[in-house]
């Protein structure tokens, strides 16, 4: 049985992962399963929101694209996937690595092939951007000075 915390983990992985990622683990697949598509992919938008401070009171901070698609395996799986931007291609493949995570026999390797390294990945991009953002960062000290 797949938990709703698992499957939200590796949906956001592949949703984060890159274009070229997703290409790459997919032609480590080889021969991928046969599935049918039952919606999409299709390219629409969604409202951003966010919160001020981080922690406060809701508010839209705009629309960005999204590409949604969802997908049947042979056999019943049914895998879906929604991706930041209008890319068809990786929101198909996004929603056929899903559904093949869903069979028990087949998790334990995908997850070793497939997520982990697309985690890793990730966490080196964000890891990158970070360092770049400290390198920027000015530390403002005040001087105590002679006078009272």
């Amino acid at each position: 049985m797949v938990t709703e915390a698992l499957r939200r983990r590796w949906m956001s992985v592949l949703a984060l992962a890159t274009p070229d990622e997703i290409d790459a683990v997919w032609r480590e697949l080889g021969d991928p399963p046969a599935y049918a598509r039952v919606r999409g992919p299709e390219v629409g938008l969604v409202m951003v929101r966010a919160r001020a401070g981080g922690t406060g009171l809701r508010f839209n901070i705009g629309e960005t694209t999204v590409t949604r698609c969802a997908v049947q395996l042979v056999g019943g799986a049914l895998g879906q996937a929604w991706v930041r931007g209008r890319d068809p291609r990786h929101a198909e493949r996004a929603a056929v690595l899903d559904a093949m995570l869903q069979h028990a026999g087949r998790r334990a390797e995908l997850e070793a092939t497939v997520i982990e390294p697309l985690a890793r990945a990730r966490q080196a991009r964000r890891d990158a951007a970070t360092e770049r953002a400290a390198a920027t960062r000015v530390e403002f000290f005040t001087m105590v000075r002679g006078e009272d």
